[in-house]
């Protein structure tokens, strides 16, 4: 029996370019049979917390938005405790993850229902994991997002601290007016001199 001579498989790199999103990540906002494990709600109405809304759009470098992008968010309940496992869900009604596509919305928006996070550490202000995902990326992009009445504590996260100080409101969410609701706005810039900050991670 000879020896093979082909390399070892080594794994193949992450891709985001094609149909994907609409039926394989996010068919139940696209409509197809399947159900969507994750979508844009994060909290029900038992969740313990301040109910929020996380609006925004991910924009071009012309300030376009961009129909066929799908972001990801993860974070803390209110107490600023992950949820580590689905005893954790079902006793709160809080998923922690949340999944939407930016196609199907009129505006091209993302629309997250959630709760605000509190601070995981002392240190650290209350944040929200962010990934990106469209068309010409072969590799997610992770961000943060912070929130703008939290000032004193942003000032004193050591992450946004890393951060050039011109820079650092790229990350910030702003709470706008809304009725019957806390909305927090929230743009991803893919380009331009107003680009968001992305980690290497």
């Amino acid at each position: 029996m000879g020896v093979s001579t082909n390399p070892p498989l080594g794994q193949t790199p992450s891709q985001t370019v094609g149909p994907y999103f609409a039926y394989g990540l996010t068919p139940g906002q696209y409509l197809y049979p399947y159900r969507s494990l994750f979508d844009g709600t994060l909290a029900d109405p038992r969740t313990p917390g301040t109910p929020i809304l996380i609006v925004g759009q991910v924009l071009d470098g012309e300030s376009r938005p961009i129909d066929d992008a799908m972001i990801e968010i993860s974070q803390a309940d209110s107490a600023g405790v992950r949820i580590r496992s689905p005893d954790d869900v079902a006793a709160s009604g809080f998923r922690g993850f949340g999944r939407v596509g930016t196609g199907t919305d009129r505006e091209r928006r993302f629309v997250f229902r959630t709760i605000k996070p509190g601070q995981v550490e002392p240190r650290l202000a209350p944040f929200v994991d962010v990934l990106v995902f469209m068309r010409g990326l072969l590799s997610h992009a992770y961000t943060r997002l912070y929130f703008d009445d939290e000032a004193a504590a942003n000032d004193r996260d050591p992450v946004l601290a890393s951060v050039p100080p011109q820079r650092r409101d790229t990350l910030i969410a702003r709470r706008e007016p809304a009725p019957g609701a806390i909305v927090y706005r929230f743009d991803i810039r893919m380009q331009g001199p107003q680009e968001t900050v992305f980690f290497d991670v």
